[in-house]
Order: C-alpha cells, then sequence, then structure tokens
C-alpha cells in the first residue's frame, strides 16, 4: 500500500481528521500579510488554504490523498472561497511559477526528504514573498507528533534548511493539550526582493 494510500484511510477514519480553523501560528503569523498568490504544501483536508483564501490569497493547495482534496474542496465550497486543488506528491511535484508566501504546516518527512522539499520550497518562494514552517519539535517527543523523532523539526534544523532566504523568525513555542505540553518548531523567512541592474 502506498503512503497516499496509507492516509487516505487515516482520512476515512474520522469526519475531519484535523480542525476546521487554521493553525493558530499560521492564523497568527500570516494574518497581516498582503494577500497575493500562496501555496499550501501537503494541505491535507484544507483549514489553512481556506483560511488564507478567505483573506484575499490565490491560493494552491497540493496533497497526495485523494479523500484529504475531496474535504479540501468540500470546506471550500462550503465557505464560498475558491482554491486550486491539485493532487500530486509534494516530494515530485514542480510548479511553474513561483509564489508570494509557501506554507508547510505539520509536514513531517525523513531528513534526506526533509532536506529535499525544503531545498525545493525556498525556491518557489517569489522575490519579496515569504515561507513559513511550522512543525511538531523533536523537544516534545512522545507528547504530540509522529513517535519517530527523525520526522520532527527542531529550530536549528529548520532555520538551516532556509538558509537561501533571510530567517525573520525561527523558535520553538509551546501550546497546553491533553496529553502535556507541546512544542512546535515555527519559521517564517523571507526571499530578497528581486534588484533591478
Amino acid at each position: 500500500m502506498s503512503e497516499a494510500e496509507l492516509w487516505d484511510d487515516r482520512y476515512r477514519e474520522k469526519p475531519l481528521l484535523w480542525s476546521a480553523e487554521p493553525n493558530r501560528f499560521v492564523a497568527a503569523e500570516l494574518a497581516n500579510l498582503a494577500p497575493g498568490s500562496a501555496v499550501d504544501v501537503a494541505c491535507g483536508e484544507g483549514r489553512n488554504s481556506v483560511w488564507l483564501a478567505e483573506r484575499g490569497w490565490r491560493v494552491t493547495g497540493v496533497d497526495f490523498s485523494s479523500v484529504a482534496l475531496e474535504r479540501a474542496h468540500a470546506m471550500a465550497a462550503e465557505r464560498r472561497v475558491e482554491v486550486e486543488w491539485i493532487q500530486a506528491d509534494v516530494l515530485s511535484w514542480q510548479p511553474a511559477l513561483a509564489f508570494d508566501l509557501v506554507v508547510l504546516a505539520y509536514v513531517h518527512l525523513l531528513p534526506d526528504d526533509r532536506d529535499r522539499l525544503m531545498e525545493k520550497a525556498t525556491g518557489w518562494v517569489a522575490p519579496g514573498g515569504h515561507l513559513f514552517v511550522v512543525g511538531h519539535d523533536i523537544s516534545t517527543v512522545g507528547v504530540s507528533g509522529p513517535p519517530d523523532p527523525r520526522l520532527l523539526w527542531d529550530p536549528q534544523t529548520a532555520a538551516a534548511a532556509a538558509a537561501p532566504l533571510e530567517v525573520i523568525f525561527c523558535e520553538r513555542r509551546y501550546r497546553d493539550i491533553e496529553a502535556g505540553r507541546a512544542a512546535d518548531t515555527v519559521l517564517l523567512a523571507r526571499a530578497r526582493e528581486r534588484r533591478e541592474p
């Protein structure tokens, strides 16, 4: 069974695997950015994509799960926004144009794949645009996120992977959940403006 099929089965377990509301850090850090074009990488059921679209962004949501994208499409329709949904593996997908905002929210991959995706993602950011990353942090392994510590983030790894861009901040942030105190790595980086010759 492929990874996409495994995620299809996981999404089928519940009517909504994640919240319909945007991730708290997405909402807190991106609310004041001027809308433009955005891509939500491994968008799942589309909560962040739809939230961005409601704020005037032209959003592309990419995920390899057909079940997740069906739900994302339904959420966008219910909230009367348009999002371009693309079913693809983010490790092989390549957009035709760069974006003003690239979002990676809780994308957890083994180190080689994570580095490859981050290299691609930094290249997808248009001049003056932003990259936003949030992921389960290795400091709270076993509290939240995948149990395999290799899949988890830490600020040093995230900042190094975003190095072609100007890192605005990259830090560990905490939130209380039923299982205890969880931590996330949160990064915002910016591509330098293109200089006129």
